[in-house]
C-alpha cells in the first residue's frame, strides 16, 4: 500500500527507527546522487561544454531550484 505523494508505511517505520545521523547520511547521499545525475544530464545535453561550464550550470540549477 503506497500513499500517494508519500512514503509506504514500512518506510516510515524504518526511518523512525534510524538515528538522526543515519537519516542525515541518507539525505546527503541522495543529494549527492542527484547532483551527479543532473551533471550527467547537462553533459549529455551540452557535449561541447567544459567541466567548468557543467559545474556552473549545475550550481545555477541548484541555486534556482530547477531540475
Amino acid at each position: 500500500m503506497f500513499v500517494e505523494g508519500g512514503l509506504h508505511p514500512e518506510q516510515v517505520k524504518a526511518l523512525r527507527k534510524m538515528s538522526l545521523e543515519r537519516r542525515a547520511q541518507i539525505a546527503l547521499g541522495f543529494i549527492q546522487s542527484m547532483g551527479r545525475l543532473k551533471a550527467a544530464a547537462l553533459r549529455s545535453q551540452h557535449p561541447d561544454w567544459s567541466e567548468q561550464q557543467v559545474m556552473e550550470a549545475l550550481r545555477r540549477s541548484i541555486l534556482h531550484g530547477r531540475s
